[in-house]
């Protein structure tokens, strides 16, 4: 598997990537369903890679944007796990839902193919939960990020994010760094696939 193999380079994603929110309007993460427990107060977030592999002649990577809160001694969270595909719209969403003030619906699409493969889950009221869409709420300080789980698809909250201007620049920047570190891996991984390749 390429993905573990030592030659792919370690670009160190959750370290490049941590934002503090504590000078940002006070967000919340719900790390339970149906309110069985608080809300954690937000004073991170981060994106991590979770894992690369190289499977069936295609390269896939996993991440995970994460949240800390000096509640849990400031360990990450991870709320969202996705895949490269992700990050683009997910961006243009928030950035799009703030601005406008209207709530936006991200659907997201299945990849192609005979083998079911999710593009984005939650971790907030499972391990691991599919996800089909994305709601993205604006208020006036913060953007709700929710999603419509479990097999009446209800609408529930999993985390918070700011509003403010200084929030969309730092986090459109945060994310387009890590896109491209992330379509880099890609890159990387099918060149060392073909390389393997050409000397088998």
């Amino acid at each position: 598997m390429i993905g573990n193999s030592p030659v792919l380079k370690d670009r160190n994603l959750e370290q490049t990537t941590i934002m503090s929110l504590k000078r940002e309007p006070a967000c919340f993460a719900f790390l339970c369903s149906r309110a069985i427990l608080p809300p954690m107060p937000v004073d991170a977030i981060n994106l991590d890679l979770a894992s690369a592999d190289y499977f069936s002649g295609r390269a896939s990577v996993w991440a995970t944007l994460e949240v800390r809160s000096g509640a849990m001694d400031e360990r990450p969270t991870a709320v969202l796990g996705f895949d490269e595909a992700f990050l683009r719209p997910f961006t243009r969403a928030l950035i799009e839902a703030a601005t406008t003030r209207v709530a936006y619906r991200m659907s997201i699409v299945q990849a192609p193919g005979k083998t079911e493969r999710h593009r984005v889950v939650e971790y907030v009221t499972g391990p691991g939960t599919p996800l089909s869409e994305l709601i993205l709420t604006p208020h006036d300080n913060v953007i709700m990020v929710g999603a419509a789980v479990g097999e009446d698809e209800a609408e529930e909250t999993l985390f918070q994010l700011p509003r403010s201007d200084s929030f969309q620049r730092s986090f459109a920047k945060m994310t387009f760094q890590a896109d491209q570190a992330l379509r880099d891996t890609l890159a990387e991984m099918e060149r060392l696939a073909r390389q393997r390749g050409a000397a088998a």
